[in-house]
């Protein structure tokens, strides 16, 4: 069976899914937002400002979906990782992470 292809421009489509209110927090996303301070604003900055770590992206054989990574600094400068992936329903928000604390 054939992967799905990548989502090409992934910042837009970001952007898109925020401004639509197209966005879920899994489980997941939100056990570890608690467990690693991290705000639900904090993540939304970084997803409206950050970058595409593509060498981060990973695709998800159990959920046939690519998982990607968006980097960015928050407003008091905590670098995080968030990475987010696709559904009909818009997007998850799989998991946020602090790089390097």
């Amino acid at each position: 069976m054939q992967r799905k292809p990548k989502i090409q421009n992934l910042l837009d489509a970001v952007r898109q899914c925020i401004d639509r209110g197209h966005y879920f927090d899994t489980r997941h996303a939100t056990d570890r937002q608690s467990e690693r301070s991290i705000s639900r604003t904090e993540i939304i900055y970084v997803l409206k400002n950050g970058r595409h770590e593509k060498s981060k992206d990973q695709y998800q054989e159990r959920f046939k979906a690519w998982n990607y990574a968006i980097r960015g600094r928050t407003v008091d400068r905590r670098d995080i990782r968030v990475i987010v992936s696709f559904d009909a329903d818009g997007m998850l928000i799989i998991t946020a992470i602090e790089i390097g604390a």
